[in-house]
């Protein structure tokens, strides 16, 4: 076994010891299947989403001069013919990009001809009877197939490292892109390549500088085709690891949950791992980052990007077009080019169905939370002081400078929003009132309660009991006594009973002919007063 070729399968047979291992062997029958216009194939994900585990898993599978029978016997994967003849039968490559980047910078050494080189020799120390030379590694595997008749299996993780990390016209770029086009795009490619798996966090974008390997298979966090479910956890298999625990499902999936990956809800598989360890809930795959991964995309503010990540932060969706992403973190020229970076990033989440970008779950708003928080002078920090002044007034029952402040958010932060229905004073008060998610869960729209739905309702988190329920009715021209008197009259109250703390009936109305805002804020306790108003 050497360090790139046929390493073997001993890091996935540890892993697939492991407490909270879950099984995703299923993904080698896929490609397996595969037809020769679809064995190259780029498979990306956001950070920590089970990536390298899956890479892991497919070397354990093709690298020739082990058995992993015994390994691959108790998992789900369907031993067909298919399976058991291409088990253990191809000579594997396989390559941690990044760190063979770095490891070349420690020898300076460029970092593509380290590369080419130290998997060349170890080619020749395993075919000793072919003479390798000094030819490149296109060229040898060409040469050993055509010798040999022996076809390779090659996989590169974080094969994205050079194109995100590098300027457009970096030397070490270029020659890497080159290495890419000669190997993957070849004719003599197509007959020694049996399948090319390539795993990061960019796709294989078709732009200029890239369209070098554009004959690959993509499947992305916006378009994950039938690989939808292949890495990453899906809900049933979260739901199986918190049954097995002990855990809460509930905050599990508040937490971890939000990812779209064609009509499939997916975790991040590290903070799912890390919270039923930890027993926590709490940030744990954002924090193995840096700001640095979204600051410099933010700070362009492209067409009023902060104010759409404001929306997005309040529990709104906003269109984006993916179609024009980019595969590296430097060339963008629009907003919608900014979000699909972010999306792949895995800061936000997309719905395919809807072509809307949206915040998936609790952990990245804590994220977003801390990011305003540490960026004092950024804009999106300024706007967080107004939220969490207006929550403050709303608590205090002063329903005047409430209305005063949400005048003053729609005027300074939301203007593009136009007014025409309740749905869009909806979307101004969810925005006002951002910073609640630290305290409250996310806010319920159209929430049933007594006779009818209440527009928006704010539940306190359980680590916060002593916070009151927000219940907020909306008007438009009737004044916001009216939104109080409905609240009342439909018994909204009643079905807040468990809450045993106090419920703040905040009533606001939007007068189209002087286009602004008024609010009356009333205060009741839930086994109280709550059943003489529903009486």
């Amino acid at each position: 076994m050497g360090r790139f070729l046929n390493i073997g399968n001993q890091i996935f047979a540890e892993f697939s010891r492991t407490q909270y291992f879950v099984d995703k062997s299923e993904l080698i029958n896929k490609l397996l299947k595969k037809d020769i216009t679809q064995k190259f194939i780029c498979n990306s994900r956001a950070r920590r989403f089970g990536k390298s585990v899956t890479a892991d898993m497919l070397v354990a599978y093709f690298s020739r001069g082990v058995d992993s029978r015994s390994l691959f016997e108790p998992l789900k994967c369907v031993k067909d013919a298919l399976f058991l003849e291409s088990m253990n039968a191809y000579d594997t490559i396989f390559v941690d990009i990044q760190a063979q980047f770095k490891e070349a910078e420690f020898e300076n050494e460029k970092p593509v001809q380290y590369l080419s080189r130290r998997i060349v020799e170890e080619l020749q120390e395993e075919y000793i009877d072919i003479d390798l030379g000094e030819i490149s590694l296109m060229n040898a595997l060409s040469t050993i197939y055509n010798k040999s008749g022996n076809c390779f299996v090659i996989i590169f993780d974080e094969w994205d490292y050079p194109i995100r990390e590098f300027g457009e016209d970096d030397p070490d770029r270029l020659t890497y892109i080159e290495m890419l086009r000669g190997l993957f795009k070849s004719n003599a490619a197509k007959s020694y390549i049996r399948l090319v798996y390539l795993t990061g966090i960019m796709p294989v974008v078709r732009t200029k500088g890239q369209s070098a390997v554009n004959n690959f298979m993509e499947y992305t966090m916006t378009d994950p085709m039938d690989l939808a479910q292949d890495i990453g956890f899906t809900e049933s298999e979260v739901r199986m690891l918190c049954e097995r625990s002990g855990a809460d499902y509930g905050q599990m999936r508040e937490w971890y949950n939000g990812y779209d990956l064609n009509g499939i809800a997916m975790y991040n598989p590290l903070s799912v791992v890390r919270a039923l360890s930890s027993g926590r809930f709490q940030q744990y795959w954002t924090v193995t980052g840096t700001y640095g991964d979204i600051d410099d995309l933010i700070s362009k503010n492209f067409d009023g990007l902060r104010e759409e990540i404001i929306k997005m932060l309040s529990g709104n969706r906003i269109p984006v077009n993916v179609s024009n992403g980019k595969n590296d973190l430097q060339s963008f020229r629009s907003k919608s080019e900014v979000l699909t970076a972010l999306i792949y990033l895995g800061y936000f989440a997309y719905d395919a169905d809807t072509q809307e970008a949206y915040v998936p779950n609790k952990e990245i708003q804590e994220f977003f939370y801390q990011y305003m928080e540490d960026n004092e002078s950024d804009n999106l920090s300024r706007f967080m002081k107004v939220s969490e002044k207006i929550l403050s007034t709303v608590l205090e029952g002063d329903a005047e400078e409430t209305a005063r402040q949400i005048q003053g958010v729609h005027n300074d932060f939301v203007s593009s929003i136009e007014y025409n229905d309740e749905n869009s004073l909806s979307c101004t008060i969810t925005i006002a009132l951002i910073s609640a998610f630290r305290y409250y869960h996310k806010p319920v729209r159209e929430f049933p309660c007594g006779k009818g739905f209440a527009d928006i309702v704010y539940l306190p988190l359980p680590n916060y009991p002593n916070r009151p329920v927000i219940v907020v009715e909306l008007k438009w021209d009737k004044g916001a006594d009216a939104a109080i008197a409905q609240i009342k009259k439909r018994q909204y109250p009643e079905s807040l009973r468990s809450f045993s703390g106090e419920i703040l009936l905040v009533g606001i109305d939007y007068d189209k002919k002087t286009k602004e805002h008024t609010c009356v804020i009333e205060s009741l306790y839930a086994q109280t007063r709550a059943e003489e108003i529903c009486r």
